[in-house]
């Protein structure tokens, strides 16, 4: 037992040791040198501590720089105030007055390409009576396992409302895996058009290309409006209160999955979620997509980059993209 002991508790400061370097290398900090201090600090300690005959101040003194860790690692604190990408420069917001929401900062932006764009936003409100559909996005660039998840609103087959849940970067930044696990961003929703959020990925980002799936979702409209305003007391909640974007629990699988919790079903974690390239499948498999056809016939006919290549810039640019999709039973 005493063997046993000595072993997860070298190996427990091993991981704990792990994380703080990691997280002092990669995170806001970016101390190297604290990095490596705090890695050598725990090397010595898990000898020490795995020795039959070790002694225990190493033990100690890895305790105390660790804690010294957290202290400091709990003072960083997301913000709303950096020099912002322009992209994400601008947070969304909503006002409610009974059934009528406004929406403060769609972002609809004229692009040239992914880099060369003229930033646009406008304001409309909503009524929530006409709120009848919800459509999952994925959109793919390296393969079947990864994919960014979206998802659009639907009033009336009239207007459609897409809310993107991505990093907010601030100019100079890229997006990296392994630092978004170690608060180097804030979360950001972004709320756009279509004409957007979907275009950009179909029409003008190249390198890698990027493959668009729309998939209309099934479920009574009350289902679509708690999710739209558990959806946007999140978006509120951020205008004020900022957080930070994790790769592994609060990105744009991680977060839909919350939201959806609102309403009743089965909701379990899954590897799908994990690898959130299999989203639609899971949503399939819950029965929150059209079950009348096989997933990879329903997958082949909701791809939308040869519409949206064709729709463009044309006003009609959502209704053209679903023209040609299955629609759901409900819809049918």
């Amino acid at each position: 037992m005493r063997a046993l002991f000595r072993v997860l508790l070298a190996l427990s400061i091993l991981g704990l040791s792990a994380w703080a370097a990691l997280a002092l290398y990669f995170g806001p900090l970016a101390s190297t040198a604290g990095a490596a201090g705090v890695a050598a600090f725990g090397l010595f300690a898990a000898i020490s501590a795995a020795r039959r005959r070790g002694s225990s101040w190493p033990v100690t003194l890895f305790a105390v720089v660790f804690l010294g860790f957290l202290f400091v690692w709990n003072g960083v604190e997301p913000s709303n105030q950096r020099t912002w990408q322009p992209d994400v420069a601008e947070l969304a917001w909503a006002r409610f007055d009974g059934d009528l929401v406004t929406i403060h900062n769609i972002r609809n932006f004229d692009y040239r390409s992914e880099t060369d764009y003229t930033p646009r936003y406008y304001d409309k409100t909503f009524d929530l009576r006409e709120l009848d559909s919800v459509d999952l996005i994925a959109v793919y660039w390296m393969g079947d396992a990864i994919a960014h998840i979206m998802l659009s609103f639907g009033f009336a087959g009239r207007d459609y409302v897409t809310v993107s849940i991505e990093t907010r970067k601030e100019v100079g930044e890229s997006y990296d895996t392994v630092r978004g696990f170690f608060r180097q961003y804030e979360l950001i929703y972004i709320v756009g058009d279509e004409r957007d959020l979907i275009r950009l990925r179909t029409n003008y980002r190249k390198n890698p290309p990027e493959d668009a799936y729309l998939y209309r979702a099934t479920g009574p409209r009350e289902n679509a409006r708690r999710l739209f305003l558990d959806y946007f007391r999140e978006i509120n909640e951020l205008r004020d209160h900022p957080a930070f974007y994790n790769s592994l629990t609060t990105n744009c699988t991680t977060n839909v999955l919350m939201h959806t919790r609102v309403n009743p079903g089965l909701h379990d974690y899954s590897w799908k979620i994990l690898l959130s390239g299999y989203a639609p499948l899971y949503a399939y498999e819950r029965g929150r997509l059209d079950t009348s056809l096989p997933f990879e016939e329903l997958k082949r006919r909701s791809y939308v980059n040869g519409a949206a290549w064709a729709a463009d810039q044309a006003p009609d640019f959502s209704q053209r993209i679903r023209a040609e999709l299955p629609k759901p039973p409900a819809q049918r």
